[in-house]
């Protein structure tokens, strides 16, 4: 049963964890593909279209081509609410045919007579997003630093649609620092059309027009978005995690049960059982306890999704488990079945008759004498295969853990090394997501004139896509002011004017570029002056352009993603923290040191790591409950004997306990080994495996260490607390 239980609850995970990635990838891309769009206009080489800026200008100009029958603007944006740390929204041209998928079930539609006569911001609430934050027409709801008032609900049949809000698209653009600016714009194309040179011939035209802009149909916008992907790629991670640790568990179990078995399988093997026969026999035990833990697992799964359901479904996920992922799950299980019973199968074939019938206790390891850990160490000793595979089982577990902790740890220690010897950084409130912070240049001129201010310097950052460069980090900086200053020229000098490029050392080597290239990026081409490194690895995957160049090719004028504040005198940095909070409240300050800490993104990683450590726990933890129970039971003639001689309850159970924290303490530094390994292998991926920040310190280890002897001591409570519920007369009479 624990076994069953190790693996129902990694199908748990794929069930859940599946339901949720599918949801958020099918209404993800739903939101461009089920547009009734012929093509798309966005920004070239966007990251994805939260990222993506076109000039809202272009909009008469379409709609005056012959071949273009209508067109509509589209808003895509995230943000924190009071209730949800991501909260899409959406804002959609008065005219625009999209809203013919919207169906009002209650209130009043967006652009109607009867919204512009009552007070507010209007807004639209998904149906599902109503449900969760118990809300309805007449309410207010909190969207970054305004009040909305909520004028209809909508549906669209697409959950991730529904999880999320409408605004107008003035409103939206003020919301996220957007002015005179859309995502994309859906295009129409006239009756005519249906001929796809007159196609190719309009998006050429259009293209020539508008150099700085990408036209594709909406499958393949859809297609080409990496925000489904990520999500997908880590919930993958998180499962097989999960699963991994519940098949050794699995292949413990059924090594275990072959050791117990052992004169049993003698008999049959001397009554004429031949060895593929009790290969298969427990083969099929194995493969049938990955089935049942399958259907619990889909039990659990949905249990998960029903209880969540009100958040679930904010994010596109389906209450009920997706016939793919019950599919993929008994696959898994399947899979795991036969892996996890090949080795014990095929140890139990090999076991000769005589020798078996000869089997007592299952030690298997003789009464060999160790100089330290007495009783405890040599019983762990005796049985070294299921010891090293419960090592195993812990160090998978503490190795993911502690690669997770100096992985975060080392991304803090990263950011704060971006701010140089600033004291206060300065980013947009509010916001989901530091890459989507966009505070006006005019708040750093008000910050410049405070008291004890010495300098402020502005930075804005972005990432772009690429088939040349894959992806691409462009920074902004104002070449006036005193950040710029961090990056150490290699080769060639610093950018001086617009249209110039300084090149990382690490993108320059990998893509081969030199000083005096000319590099397009997004379509925009910029002449390289130089080449630099950076004490920040990651740095050195992208380059720098001035801050002006940057806030043109994001479409983000006059905005920067924070500033870094430099103090006359740096013990006055909390108290000016604390006076830009209360008098700007459209930003968050926050001493340099703390700014990782506080940022949305680091938190939400944070909990994610947590989320993935008690996974890892629970499962790790039944395996070594599993391994002990098997150990108590094995030995109950043992235990019996030395509570006849004498022995305490207490004493049974310290002699368990001190086997559990052993074997915790061991895979804790197996666990730490594990991680290293991982590490290496991560560092072997071409040009970004390099930029994987980590910080290996001795307070990880110490951690790690700790984390496992904690879940080798859980994993032999139970076991402990059995032994010393053994009479003594019972447990001698025990065969």
């Amino acid at each position: 049963m624990l076994a069953v239980l190790g693996i129902g609850i990694g199908v748990a995970a794929i069930v859940a964890l599946g339901t949720l990635a599918d949801g958020l990838s099918v209404g993800y891309t739903s939101v461009l593909s089920g547009s009734d769009a012929d093509l798309v206009i966005s920004e070239p080489d966007a990251y994805d279209i939260l990222y993506s800026t076109v000039d809202e200008g272009m909009s008469l100009a379409l709609q005056d081509m012959p071949e273009i029958a209508a067109t509509s603007a589209l808003i895509q944006g995230m943000i924190q609410t009071d209730k949800s740390p991501y909260f899409f929204v959406f804002a959609y041209s008065e005219d625009s045919f999209v809203f013919e998928r919207f169906n009002i079930i209650e209130g009043v539609d967006l652009y109607s007579r009867e919204s512009r006569e009552k007070s507010g911001r209007p807004m639209l609430l998904g149906a599902a997003a109503a449900e969760s934050f118990d809300k309805g027409v007449g309410d207010t709801m909190r969207l970054g630093g305004s009040m909305y008032r909520i004028i209809g609900i909508y549906e669209t049949g697409e959950a991730f649609e529904e999880g999320g809000a409408v605004l107008r698209i003035d409103d939206a653009q003020l919301l996220l620092g957007m002015p005179n600016q859309v995502s994309a714009y859906y295009i129409q194309l006239g009756e005519r059309m249906t001929d796809p040179e007159r196609v190719e011939r309009l998006k050429r035209r259009i293209e020539t027009h508008y150099p700085n802009i990408s036209i594709s149909t909406t499958e393949d916008l859809a297609s080409s978005t990496t925000m489904s992907e990520a999500i997908e790629a880590m919930v993958w991670s998180i499962a097989a995690l999960a699963i991994l640790i519940g098949g050794i568990s699995m292949m413990n179990s059924q090594l275990m049960s072959v050791l117990e078995r052992t004169r049993e399988i003698g008999i049959l093997r001397a009554v004429g059982w031949s060895s593929w026969r009790v290969m298969w026999l427990i083969l099929s035990e194995s493969i049938m306890v990955g089935l049942l833990g399958g259907i619990l697992g889909i039990g659990l799964g949905w249990g998960v999704l029903r209880a969540f359901s009100g958040m679930l479904i904010m994010f596109g996920a389906a209450a009920d488990p997706q016939t793919t992922q019950i599919v993929q799950a008994l696959m898994v299980v399947l899979v795991l079945g036969v892996l996890g019973g090949v080795y014990p199968a095929y140890r139990a074939s090999q076991l000769q008759p005589i020798e078996a019938l000869r089997y007592e206790d299952g030690s298997g390891g003789g009464s060999t004498r160790l100089l330290i850990g007495g009783m405890a160490t040599r019983n762990l000793w005796r049985r070294k295969t299921r010891t090293l595979m419960t090592l195993g089982v812990i160090g998978i577990t503490i190795g993911a853990i502690t690669l997770l902790n100096v992985v975060l740890d080392g991304t803090e220690g990263l950011v704060g090394d971006m701010f140089g010897g600033a004291e206060i950084v300065v980013r947009e409130a509010d916001v989901a997501d530091t890459s989507m912070s966009f505070v006006d240049q005019s708040v750093g001129d008000n910050i410049a004139r405070l008291p004890g201010v010495e300098g402020t310097s502005g930075i804005l950052f972005t990432a772009t896509m690429s088939e040349q460069f894959g992806m691409f980090l462009i920074l902004g900086y104002d070449i006036r002011q005193s950040a710029i200053q961090d990056f150490t020229i290699v080769e060639g000098q610093a950018i001086r004017n617009n249209g110039q490029i300084m090149i990382g050392k690490q993108m320059a080597d990998a893509q081969n570029i030199r000083v005096g290239q000319t590099l397009e990026l997004g379509k925009i081409r910029y002449r390289v002056t130089g080449i630099y490194g950076h004490s920040i690895s990651a740095y050195e995957l992208g380059g720098v352009i001035t801050l002006r160049d940057a806030q043109n090719f994001m479409g983000r004028p006059r905005k920067v993603t924070f500033f870094l504040i430099d103090l006359v005198d740096p013990g006055q940095a909390d108290a000016l923290v604390e006076s830009i909070n209360a008098g700007i409240p459209e930003v968050h300050a926050a001493v340099a040191a703390d700014f990782a800490r506080q940022a949305p993104d680091m938190q939400a990683s944070q909990g994610m790591s947590d989320g993935i450590a008690l996974l890892a726990i629970v499962v790790g933890g039944i395996g070594v409950m599993n391994t002990m129970l098997m150990a108590v039971l094995e030995r109950t003639r043992e235990i019996g004997t030395l509570r006849a001689l004498g022995w305490t309850r207490r004493a049974i159970v310290g002699l368990i306990l001190r086997e559990a924290g052993i074997l915790g303490f061991a895979g804790g530094i197996t666990g730490i080994l594990i991680a290293f390994g991982l590490y290496r292998l991560l560092l072997l991926i071409p040009t970004y495996g390099s930029m994987l920040p980590v910080n290996w310190t001795v307070e990880a280890f110490a951690y790690s260490i700790g984390s496992a002897i904690v879940l080798g001591l859980l994993g032999g409570l139970y076991p402990a607390l059995r032994a010393t519920r053994m009479q003594p007369i019972e447990a001698l009479r025990y065969e």
